[in-house]
């Protein structure tokens, strides 16, 4: 084993106890608690993230920014650090980092957790990843398996985000079949791909484990891009953790649709699909609903989301849109209906989620995605539903009395005129009459 070698399978013990002495320090000169920044183990109910970082030869390649994609990729976990939650457990694991030899069968074992996921001793993390320098093979199907024990289990939705390269070279185990595993265990697992090299074998293999997990594929051409794209994911962990969405599953049709409760809800859209779903809404009530497509593969520009109320016959009560050109990784827009006053219409077959009187609204959740050439068009686009029922808003003066209030001013303005017009025009004749007689 190699001075560095060692340097890097040991970097955690001396960084935490350098950590520890630098912090030590700084208290005995400022007064604060020398324990203020020290890691601490994962949380049970905290969101978690564990980052994978490729450190394969590959990675030493410059051509992001004209800088190496290693580098790049330094320097992206190291803001991502600094702009981390205190209340996220954050961890990195690494592939393809510590073996420098041709044997693939070693090669092709070197994975390991880098840092373990808990509260992140900031420093301690950022120097474990300067130390990195580009090595070995991409065993990333051994890694995702890692990653999946480094975040244990539990109830609530782990994040992995994958920074890779390139494909897995080491299959066994093949990456897309391990992630089709880690979701049919129904492990709450998400992993997030993104790729810093732009070649279709490895694209389609980031997508296919992103669709596996209801996941996102990114394909990075900068380093903003990146930095971007990871802390939005590690914000995501965070919003996910609070409300973990119910999967449900929409129609084409009203009458066939899911009776959806106010809650959060995850739905998959087939490109240019309508899906349909249906609310139970009182007198008196407001129906309020958002929706959000994720963009997790190549998609087309110039596309569209639309979210529609109608009856049940179809007769549209509200509409929001949002449209973009593929400078975005999520379309959202919503509606607010109110019930006040309009027709009743049964809510048949709503159980108890409806009862007589209640009025039959059916959400429309329509695209127009369309796939990159060829990215596969299955699964369908991941897709999250808000809904809420609430009293309804106060409802302006009607427009009778608006329109009173119009009638008033309007004959104020004409008789103010008419009086105005007078005064000018005897104003006018005396001028003329006393110009004449001089």
């Amino acid at each position: 084993m190699t001075t560095m070698r060692r340097r890097r399978l040991q970097v955690r013990r001396p960084l935490g106890l350098l950590a520890a002495l630098a912090i030590s320090a700084g208290a005995l000169l400022s007064g604060l608690p020398a324990h203020a920044d020290e890691t601490t183990p994962a949380s049970s109910d905290a969101p978690r993230v564990d980052l994978i970082l490729d450190v394969s030869g590959s990675m030493r390649t410059a051509d992001l920014d004209g800088k190496s994609r290693i580098s790049v990729a330094q320097q992206s976990i190291d803001e991502v650090i600094d702009a981390l939650p205190s209340e996220t457990d954050f961890g990195i694991r690494t592939l393809g980092a510590t073996y420098p030899g041709n044997d693939k069968s070693i090669g092709c074992k070197d994975t390991q957790q880098l840092f373990p996921i808990g509260k992140t001793n900031k420093v301690e993390a950022k120097t474990a990843v300067a130390t990195l320098r580009p090595t070995g093979w991409t065993p990333i199907g051994l890694a995702l398996r890692g990653a999946a024990q480094d975040l244990g289990t539990g109830q609530t939705t782990r994040r992995v985000v994958l920074i890779t390269d390139g494909e897995d070279d080491c299959a066994p185990p093949d990456p897309c079949d391990v992630a089709r595993e880690l979701a049919a265990q129904g492990t709450h697992l998400v992993v997030d791909t993104l790729g810093l090299a732009h070649d279709d074998k490895t694209r389609q293999q980031l997508l296919c484990i992103a669709n596996a997990t209801g996941g996102t594929y990114t394909d990075v051409r900068t380093q903003d891009q990146l930095t971007g794209k990871v802390n939005q994911l590690v914000k995501e962990s965070g919003d996910t953790y609070r409300i973990t969405p119910a999967k449900t599953s929409g129609t084409d049709k009203c009458e066939t649709a899911p009776v959806l409760n106010p809650g959060v809800y995850s739905d998959r859209e087939k490109f240019a699909e309508h899906r349909v779903y249906r609310v139970p809404v009182k007198p008196g009530q407001e129906l309020r609903a958002s929706v959000s497509v994720s963009m997790d593969r190549a998609v087309a520009r110039d596309y569209g989301v639309l979210l529609q109320a109608t009856d049940p016959t179809g007769q549209e009560l509200v509409r929001g849109t949002d449209a973009g050109s593929g400078r975005t990784d999520v379309a959202s827009t919503g509606v607010r209906w109110s019930a006040s006053g309009a027709s009743a219409t049964p809510a048949k077959g709503a159980g108890a989620a409806g009862a007589a009187g209640d009025q039959a609204v059916c959400l429309v959740v329509s695209n127009s995605f369309a796939p990159q050439p060829g990215v596969a068009a299955d699964p369908g686009l991941p897709l999250e539903l808000t809904v809420d029922v609430a009293a309804a808003s106060p409802a302006p003066d009607g427009p009778a009395a608006g329109l009173g209030r119009g009638w008033v001013l309007l004959l104020v303005l004409t008789g103010a005129g008419l009086l105005t017009g007078l005064v000018f025009g005897w104003v006018a004749r005396w001028r003329i009459a006393v110009w004449r007689e001089n």
